[in-house]
């Protein structure tokens, strides 16, 4: 696996972003030379591209950090969307090819990964917007260099090496079995004792143990992976906001709306008016 590691002590500098969808199945990534880093995030169906190295296949809730290359192209055709950002690091940056070499980073630099599975695809699409968002509201670059700092350092935290070797995540074995049935159950309504039921233990204690591990309480938990998920829907999609609250299991759209209000301190109309400004590119 190659992974770049950046140093992060002096801004990178932001050159462009957007938000691409493809006009139709038949679209393929036009063919040229690629002179800085594009890290693509595909929202939705799968982005086929390639440089002088690889063919690549980046579904949805994937990465790609694709670096300089002659010749960069897409190799098939296919529908998909996808965010996109170029940029170029202030300083020389080192290819690495060993995840024990990039956990020996320090404080100044973060290691990012060529591709992968995002964590969290929502937490992705809420920065990519922000920057976008800025960029056309202010036009300030030293805010979209920074803003681009965080983005890289959020991917590299929400990769596997910076979670292996940066000791992020050594909770056992049944807290993590929790979160995923969680995550994977985001579109219902969850309750704890369905959790406890599932995996067989007493609700009181299930409750004490993952609070343990989690910081917070295990309801709590499912509040904020639900409004995460929100967030990203009304950041990205047209879809109305009792249209979002059903999906994630409220049926009565006023509860969703205060369960939002409550964790963001907004509503979710003002979270999305806060987050309407996006370039589309064709």
């Amino acid at each position: 696996m190659k992974i770049f590691r950046f140093n992060s002590a002096v801004p990178f500098q932001y050159n462009m972003s957007g938000k691409f969808k493809s006009p139709n199945p038949e679209w393929i990534h036009l063919t040229r030379q690629l002179y800085d880093f594009e890290l693509f995030v595909v929202t939705d169906g799968v982005l086929y591209i390639a440089d002088n190295e690889t063919e690549y296949v980046i579904e949805k809730g994937s990465y790609l950090l694709m670096p300089p290359t002659a010749k960069q192209y897409g190799y098939r055709s296919g529908a998909c969307s996808f965010y996109w950002l170029h940029f170029s690091p202030a300083v020389p940056y080192d290819t690495l090819y060993s995840e024990r070499q990039s956990a020996e980073q320090d404080t100044l630099s973060v290691s990012v990964p060529l591709s992968g599975k995002l964590q969290s695809l929502e937490r992705m699409v809420i920065l990519m917007k922000q920057l976008q968002d800025s960029d056309k509201r202010y036009g300030m670059r030293s805010l979209n260099n920074f803003t681009t700092g965080v983005i890289l350092a959020e991917l590299s935290a929400q990769s596997f090496v910076a979670r292996k070797y940066n000791n992020a995540d050594n909770s056992p074995q049944l807290y993590n079995d929790i979160t995923e049935y969680i995550a994977l159950n985001i579109y219902s309504d969850l309750k704890v004792a369905d959790v406890a039921d599932y995996f067989g233990y007493n609700e009181k204690y299930l409750t004490t143990y993952f609070k343990k591990w989690a910081k917070v309480s295990m309801k709590q938990f499912m509040i904020q992976k639900k409004m995460e998920y929100a967030k990203a829907e009304l950041a990205e999609t047209n879809h109305s906001v009792s249209q979002i609250g059903y999906t994630l299991g409220y049926s009565d759209p006023h509860n969703f709306s205060n369960a939002f209000k409550k964790e963001t301190g907004l509503t979710p109309s003002e979270y999305r008016d806060s987050y309407a400004k996006r370039k589309l590119n064709q």
